[in-house]
């Protein structure tokens, strides 16, 4: 697997360091209130649990699954909404946890959708921004850990066919890998 991996962009210590600033700010912002984060699966389960523990204010958990992936390297430009959410967010403070926001045309789907449902805010949460990438959707990271460029990454719950999340580290996958 990790012969797989051209480099190592980000380490366990710069990962974990990314996290807990991010989850100092989030607590600043929301202190005395219980935002719900809303994992999107499957991607953003190893930041997410990071991320809830570095979060010092309260929270509540959910998750959602919405693919416009499968298993491509690139987005089919469909976005489905596979499971829904299981708490009703009426006046909630919402903040979507997302591993990468590429195209934006996922997250723009999903906080329209959250939107929909009267939420007190909805406020996106990024492990890594592509900045290179064309965003098709106008989300955007109001918190992130990272920016990146235009390479396939994995690890730390990042994935190409259901590879290469449990791996540590963020890393570039060798093109030869996901060109096949």
């Amino acid at each position: 697997m990790h012969k797989d991996i051209d480099r190592i962009l980000f380490g366990e210590d710069e990962l974990r360091t990314a996290v807990a600033e991010v989850g100092k700010r989030i607590s600043a912002d929301y202190a005395g209130k219980n935002p719900l984060l809303v994992g999107i699966l499957k991607g953003s389960v190893v930041f997410m649990a990071d991320l809830m523990r570095a979060v010092d204010c309260g929270c509540s958990i959910d998750f959602m699954v919405a693919k416009s992936y499968g298993n491509a390297a690139v987005s089919s430009g469909n976005v489905k909404i596979l499971k829904d959410l299981d708490t009703d967010i009426t006046g909630r403070d919402v903040i979507i946890v997302e591993d990468i926001l590429d195209t934006a045309r996922t997250l723009t789907a999903v906080k329209n959708y959250l939107l929909s449902k009267s939420p007190a805010s909805v406020k996106i949460c990024a492990l890594l921004d592509k900045v290179t990438a064309e965003k098709a959707g106008d989300a955007k990271a109001d918190y992130k850990c990272f920016d990146v460029g235009n390479e396939f990454v994995v690890g730390y719950g990042l994935d190409y066919a259901e590879r290469y999340r449990e791996l540590p580290y963020i890393g570039v996958l060798r093109h030869e890998v996901y060109s096949k």
